[in-house]
């Protein structure tokens, strides 16, 4: 039987579209003062924990989020394009109403969370769990009987809760995503747990930007 993997699912921490609720997909953006405070926050919280990899999405976001912790451990981030936000095509840098606004249709198959809807421009919940899903593997199987951080967006990790707790594509979301939150995870094979989720003790006193269910 192969060892178990056991991974530290890191959300990138705040930035300006997080904040004012814009859908960001990979859109390039940076942290905000906000997110690069809870970055250091991550890194101190992590520290004296042991990681054999730091492994990250290449979006910046990301990039500045893991980028302190790594620097804390002595280790390289080693990119991976597959760990990307969905690509949210024509939606990104849009808000909810001004989705509904723009293209009644478009926001109502979001709404309705459509596994095989394809945003135009973009790519479907589908797509992206097939992309993600496949390096998450391929990581579990490289570090089995090992501890790694990866560090990912909200709709990485959405999608592997989902797939742990058997939650259906479409089903709402009724999870909290926070930014810069820890979430432990056991990969064995096919079979994910989750140990913790949504751990955000280590931002105590540091903003957080509102919670959305349905994204």
């Amino acid at each position: 039987m192969q060892e178990e993997a056991r991974i530290c699912l890191i959300r990138h921490g705040e930035t300006a579209w997080n904040a004012e609720l814009r859908i960001q997909g990979q859109r390039d953006l940076p942290l905000n003062e906000v997110g690069l405070a809870q970055a250091e926050a991550l890194a101190r919280r992590l520290a004296d924990q042991h990681f054999d990899a730091i492994h990250g999405s290449d979006l910046l976001r990301a990039r500045q989020t893991a980028q302190p912790l790594a620097s804390a451990h002595g280790l390289p981030v080693q990119l991976e394009t597959a760990l990307r936000e969905r690509n949210f095509g024509c939606c990104e840098g849009m808000t909810r109403a001004e989705i509904q606004a723009a293209d009644p249709v478009v926001a109502e198959s979001l709404a309705a969370r459509r596994p095989d809807y394809v945003i135009p421009g973009g790519e479907s919940l589908r797509q992206h769990l097939d992309r993600a899903g496949a390096c998450l593997s391929r990581l579990a199987s490289q570090y089995a009987g090992r501890t790694i951080a990866v560090v990912t967006h909200g709709g990485v990790l959405d999608l592997l809760y989902r797939q742990a707790r058997g939650v259906p594509l479409e089903s709402p979301r009724d999870f909290p995503l926070p930014n810069a939150s820890i979430n432990w995870l056991i990969v064995q094979g096919e079979n994910l747990r989750f140990e913790s989720w949504g751990d955000t003790a280590h931002l105590t006193g540091i903003a957080q930007a509102p919670f959305v269910t349905r994204i």
